[in-house]
């Protein structure tokens, strides 16, 4: 019983900035961690960013040093800072949180946003 809400997306200029949200809801124990993915028309879904409950961070290669995972555990919610897009950045972004349901049962569930549409171009 877990929803995940996103926004932010929308249409930029190359070498832009963008911020999406991802703020999770519901009932559950914890969230083991949240990571953005994104899909190409015509392309496989990639890993952007994930980011675990202690706050450890890892990219994919091709955005290192451009963007930045970030969460506000008080609020269930995990950011994208998208900073110098480039066209190859347009895609669906999808927020994704692996979440333990009950305090006493171990057992992870993976859950996805419906997707935010992020368009880079001039």
């Amino acid at each position: 019983q877990v929803q995940l809400v996103e926004s932010g997306g929308g249409l930029v200029q190359p070498g832009g900035s963008l911020r999406l949200s991802c703020e999770a809801s519901g009932r559950f124990f914890s969230i083991n961690a949240m990571g953005w993915y994104r899909q190409a028309p015509g392309k496989q879904r990639e890993l952007v960013a994930v980011i675990t409950s202690g706050d450890m961070p890892n990219y994919a290669d091709s955005v290192k040093g451009r963007f930045t995972i970030s969460r506000d555990s008080a609020k269930n919610t995990v950011y994208l800072q998208m900073n110098s897009l480039k066209p190859e950045d347009t895609a669906v972004y999808y927020c994704n949180a692996a979440v333990q349901l009950r305090f006493d049962t171990y057992n992870i569930n993976n859950y996805w946003g419906q997707g935010t549409q992020v368009t880079v171009s001039s």
